[in-house]
């Protein structure tokens, strides 16, 4: 079973930093952001991260919850919300049940070979808990103001 557009997040649960479980209630009557990124402390990523977290007052008054995936783990996940001060969970999604519910696992070229990893993606879901918008392949630079206006539209 994977995301289809205006449908909700099938039921699942994957741990996320400060010790939570992620389900989709967790959003329950929020719009939720949840952004797909290969790796913690890339520079790619930590700039994605980054724009998030200085964006999360215009987020949090769209009344949208934001939610970092990696396949990192949570003890990675923790050092990199630190370091960064993060104020919203990251899933560590070492199992890759969300990268396989959200189809972002791609063959990529790195340094000229094929591997096979996370592609960069950002999925909005209105507050009654349906895609309404999805984003992959993305570019970093502008990505989170186009995010933000998308939720600040959304129902």
């Amino acid at each position: 079973m994977t995301v289809e557009m205006n449908k909700p997040i099938p039921q699942c649960a994957v741990p996320a930093t400060s010790g939570l479980m992620f389900t989709p209630e967790s959003a329950k009557g929020k719009k939720l952001v949840i952004y797909f990124y290969p790796k913690d402390m890339t520079p790619g990523c930590t700039a994605e991260s980054g724009e998030f977290r200085d964006n999360i007052e215009a987020f949090t008054k769209a009344n949208t919850l934001i939610v970092g995936v990696s396949r990192d783990s949570l003890k990675s996940h923790d050092n990199f919300r630190s370091k960064l001060e993060l104020p919203f969970e990251l899933i560590a999604d070492t199992e890759e049940t969300l990268c396989q519910l959200f189809g972002v696992m791609k063959m990529k070229n790195m340094y000229g070979k094929q591997v096979r990893g996370v592609e960069r993606s950002t999925f909005l879901f209105d507050s009654s808990g349906k895609l309404v918008k999805e984003w992959r392949g993305i570019k970093v630079t502008g990505h989170v103001t186009e995010v933000l206006q998308a939720a600040q539209d959304a129902k």
